[in-house]
């Protein structure tokens, strides 16, 4: 193959893959994306698909979308299932994008709106159900290789959390009194406060999935009474 045939080739694949992406985008309902910290509301038409802010992640927390998301194909994400965001100290993800998708004028976490979190399974929770955390409950988080002092230290209050009554979501979570644990019906239960950002980490350590986060969402949104 020369290498104009492997470039026509190249670009026929691309053009492919992201036409089965619009075709798929068309049949099913997608929920928004968790974007990175300080991502602007234009944030898909802005983001180059650099991968910058993946390159300089300490927790490896953003990675880019696939195919099957058609034109958002290769954009940064955050998927708090596998990991959530921990907010770093001067935002390096921030610093590193040079298109303005992840606004610049993010310089502490009140700047941060990626979304918010909502309990979704409270009748599993750990917490609400006053059981002890077994080694077994989150041996995959803690199997999980580290790669420096950051994520180890994210590891070791999970590690912490073994053999007492539940309350990773609170000893986790990056933001003070972001979330707490309240008394509802007589039983401790997570409570989220208008401090949240949506930053995922309490998704990530949930063994129970008891939490989602609904991107780009306020507090408001989704907490103001009717």
């Amino acid at each position: 193959m020369t290498r104009r045939d492997f470039s026509i080739f190249s670009i026929a694949t691309l053009a492919t893959s992201v036409a089965g992406g619009f075709a798929i985008n068309k049949f099913y309902d997608k929920k928004p994306h968790l974007r990175p910290p300080g991502s602007a509301k234009n944030f898909e038409s802005l983001c180059i698909k650099c991968g910058q802010c993946v390159q300089v992640c300490p927790y490896h927390s953003i990675e880019l979308l696939g195919v099957d998301d058609g034109v958002n194909i290769a954009t940064a994400f955050i998927d708090p299932s596998k990991r959530g965001c921990y907010l770093c100290d001067l935002f390096p993800c921030v610093l590193a994008c040079p298109s303005g998708a992840l606004d610049h004028n993010t310089t502490s976490i009140k700047d941060v709106k990626m979304g918010v979190g909502v309990v979704v399974n409270l009748p599993s929770c750990y917490a609400n159900l006053q059981k002890d955390v077994q080694k077994s409950d989150v041996e995959h988080l803690l199997e999980r290789k580290t790669f420096n002092e950051r994520e180890e230290k994210a590891k070791q209050i999970i590690a912490d959390n073994v053999g007492k009554n539940c309350s990773l979501c609170v000893d986790s979570c990056p933001v003070s009194g972001a979330i707490s644990l309240a008394q509802i019906d007589g039983k401790p239960a997570p409570k989220f406060s208008a401090d949240c950002v949506g930053c995922g980490v309490c998704v990530e350590v949930c063994f129970a999935k008891v939490i989602e986060i609904a991107a780009g969402k306020s507090y408001d949104e989704i907490y103001k009474e009717n």
